[in-house]
């Protein structure tokens, strides 16, 4: 098993260079020269050819194209991204404390998502075709075709407007993060309950299913059993669930003005400030082949055929 994961783990370097470098040539495609970009956001009302060749120097725009990169790479592995262009502060001072805002809000969400999918897709399983099933599936379809700011906005609508139960926007206390919890959760857990019944509905026509019935053993341990081994399957979407909410909460957030990554990556994106840009499509592309890697090696703790195979 050790052998697995770190076999498991070398594959993902390659995996994160060539993401690193995709990141970086973000910037160079853009159409605005990354020094006008800085003198703009300065506030500078003329500028001169000069003043942009002091500018590219100055922030190393000038020097060989590959150089930057190893430079801003081996920078990035200290989570030092560089210097906004539009504040002048540290990037990871910006970034820091929004990503941890929306890591409590990915993580929260995602433990809710796996929760509310496993008891939905259990129930429809056990009442495959009948009215619970029909009900809920009917519904789950409604709700993830809804377009997320569509549902915020009516909870917001009903429970902080109407009912003034909950804020609308900010982060003060926990019921602040009630409705963007539940926005995501409704939006997601439609999708990955149906994985969770599908699972289930297979391992319900397995041979040792009946043998189980058949032999006496208790509806509930047999039903137990069903469970334990159909969350095996359930294992990789849940790993791969949390940087998908992770890297789709910019919605959310921005309709709940929620202080995380999402708002500050828009509102970086608006205003061409690439070093933040790039730091948040790195992070947000490392969660995604670093949550990819931990679902393989638990996969793999749970199936030893699967560290067999490779």
């Amino acid at each position: 098993m050790i052998r697995y994961i770190i076999r498991r783990l070398l594959v993902s370097i390659p995996v994160l260079l060539i993401i690193s470098f995709i990141t970086f040539v973000l910037m160079s495609l853009s159409p605005m020269d990354p020094a006008e970009v800085v003198l703009k956001s300065q506030g500078i009302p003329v500028i001169t050819d000069e003043l942009m060749e002091e500018t590219r120097k100055e922030f190393g725009f000038d020097r060989p194209f590959l150089l930057q990169y190893g430079d801003w790479l081996m920078d990035s592995l200290r989570l030092d991204f560089g210097t906004s262009f539009v504040t002048g502060q540290p990037v990871w001072s910006l970034l820091g404390p929004a990503l941890f805002n929306t890591v409590k809000l990915t993580l929260i969400s995602s433990v809710a998502v796996m929760i509310l999918s496993v008891l939905l897709g259990v129930i429809c399983a056990l009442h495959q075709d009948k009215a619970v099933d029909q009900f809920v599936r009917g519904i789950s379809f409604f709700l993830t075709a809804m377009p997320s700011y569509l549902l915020a906005s009516l909870l917001i609508w009903y429970f902080s407007v109407k009912l003034d139960l909950f804020p609308t926007n900010g982060m003060y206390s926990y019921t602040s993060y009630i409705l963007p919890v539940l926005v995501i959760t409704i939006s997601y857990a439609g999708i990955y309950f149906r994985v969770v019944r599908s699972s289930m509905l297979r391992q319900l026509s397995e041979d040792y299913v009946l043998y189980a019935r058949a032999c006496g053993l208790k509806e509930w341990r047999v039903t137990a059993r069903i469970i334990r081994n159909s969350l095996h399957v359930a294992i990789s979407v849940f790993c791969m669930a949390v940087p998908i909410i992770l890297g789709s909460t910019v919605v959310v957030e921005s309709v709940f003005a929620w202080p995380g990554v999402g708002s500050l990556s828009i509102r970086s994106i608006v205003s061409r400030d690439f070093p933040v840009v790039q730091a948040y499509v790195l992070i947000v592309a490392v969660a995604f082949v670093m949550f990819n890697a931990i679902s393989d090696i638990l996969n793999a703790a749970v199936n030893p055929k699967v560290r067999n195979d490779h």
